[in-house]
């Protein structure tokens, strides 16, 4: 029989193993010390409130720098109303006495502006001097002054710092009035510190849900903006991976035709001297390996089941093809062609035809209802896109808003491949604009 010894770590100084309790108790109180005594008179001051909200973004510009200053003007309200309150319900003292208890509640809730922490102590330190000096022992252990006052700073302060801080401050509060009115009370004055802490439990337990609100909003916006970049990056990829495919299928048919041509021309020719054919051999030979190679390095990019399409790659003189599908969807497009009509590189055609295409598919998404214009220039050094769209009339129509973004980065990434430019943003009538230009060396270059 096997006997297993289990064995404890104890902590330095011999004491044992703490229990959960303690250390609960110790995390509170660790808090509570970070919270409301370590450097509670720092200063911190309140920051101006930011206008660029649904509503203060309507303001004019002169008004909504003032506006930034609200929550300040809202505090400073509040504590001339804490001081009126402690003004007029004072025992009838008169003389400069009578006004330490308006001071005393105003004081507290201004200093919230700048040291928030000790805000809550000077409302808590100044209330028994506001009950001596106000001359009012109708309420104990709060003069209405005080009531007002520290509940307005434990509003602030809960405001300013957060759920953990505001339970504290509720819990001391709890603490001196139970202490008050046992220490002093002693049955001759009517006790208000349950009605103060169940109004401070209402107002700070909305506080809580509002900071609760808040952070869980902040979560969502980072999450919402992690996960648009990684669409991002993700649709790049599968833009790239697709012209890598296409790319792939055009160079393969081009290596083919040189291997096939290079191996029927020496049949072509009556009595073919040995080094030509030797030439055709090597030629052949040569494409075949570029070949080969050209499929094992751009293999990796395509899926199991990709096939590489029977028919040519869509060029620009497939265009009027595609204009009629999309205004068979309801689409109202006109093409426009300038300059002379000729023949560019497969990888261009290719590229430009793919970019009209993502374009008028974003008008489709995104502005139903509108109209779109193709204009194609061909130029001496190259070829010029430019397709615009106005802004979308179709009302009962709801606007798609699935891969919103994508097609853009999409168009981008071929033009960047060809060392082309390109420039998107909005009409002025509301629309869209894209523009194109993608560089092709003239002949005399090429050769």
């Amino acid at each position: 029989m096997t006997e297993t010894t289990q064995t404890q770590t104890t902590p330095p100084g011999g004491a044992g193993p703490r229990s959960p309790e303690a250390r609960i108790t110790a995390d509170a109180l660790r808090g509570l010390r970070q919270d409301l005594f370590h450097d509670a008179f720092a200063y911190r001051p309140l920051p101006r409130m930011r206008v660029d909200g649904p509503l203060t973004r309507r303001l004019p510009p002169g008004v909504r720098e003032y506006a930034a200053w609200t929550p300040h003007a809202v505090t400073a309200l509040a504590g001339l109303f804490a001081m009126a309150v402690a003004s007029t319900s004072g025992g009838g003292g008169s003389g400069t006495l009578s006004l330490v208890p308006g001071f005393l509640a105003l004081l507290p809730v201004l200093l919230t502006l700048v040291r928030p922490a000790g805000a809550f102590w000077f409302s808590l330190a100044a209330t028994p001097f506001a009950a001596v000096f106000g001359e009012s022992w109708s309420a104990w252990p709060w003069p209405p002054g005080a009531f007002v006052s520290h509940l307005v700073v434990l509003t602030v302060v809960a405001l300013r710092t957060g759920p953990r801080t505001a339970a504290w401050m509720w819990v001391l509060t709890a603490f001196y009035g139970m202490a008050a009115e046992t220490l002093f009370g002693a049955g001759h004055y009517e006790t208000d510190s349950v009605a103060l802490l169940f109004l401070a439990a209402l107002a700070l337990l909305a506080v809580t849900v509002l900071h609760i609100r808040r952070a869980a909003e902040r979560e969502v916006t980072a999450q919402q903006s992690v996960t648009a970049h990684e669409r991002s990056k993700r649709t790049l990829l599968e833009e790239r991976t697709t012209i890598a495919r296409e790319l792939h299928d055009v160079v393969a048919h081009h290596m083919s035709v040189v291997a096939i041509q290079a191996e029927a021309a020496p049949y072509r020719v009556e009595n073919p001297p040995p080094e030509l054919e030797a030439a055709f051999v090597t030629i052949r030979e040569n494409a075949v390996a570029a070949l080969t190679e050209l499929r094992r390095v751009l293999g990796v990019v395509r899926a199991e089941d990709y096939e590489a399409p029977d028919a040519p790659q869509p060029t620009l003189a497939d265009l009027e093809a595609l204009l009629a599908n999309v205004r068979d969807a309801g689409l109202s497009v006109e093409k426009v062609v300038t300059g002379a009509v000729r023949e560019l590189p497969q990888g261009v055609e290719l590229s430009a035809y793919r970019i009209v295409q993502e374009a008028l598919s974003n008008t489709l998404r995104h502005a139903p209802g509108a109209t779109a214009r193709v204009e194609i220039g061909y130029v001496i050094g190259g070829l010029g896109l430019r397709m615009v769209n106005g802004p979308a009339t179709a009302t009962n129509l709801v606007k798609s808003t699935h891969g919103a973004g994508h097609g853009i980065t999409g168009m981008r990434e071929r033009v960047t491949m060809l060392d082309g430019e390109m420039t998107t943003g909005g009409t002025d009538d509301g629309g869209y604009e894209v523009t194109v230009f993608l560089p092709v060396p003239v002949p005399e270059e090429a050769a």
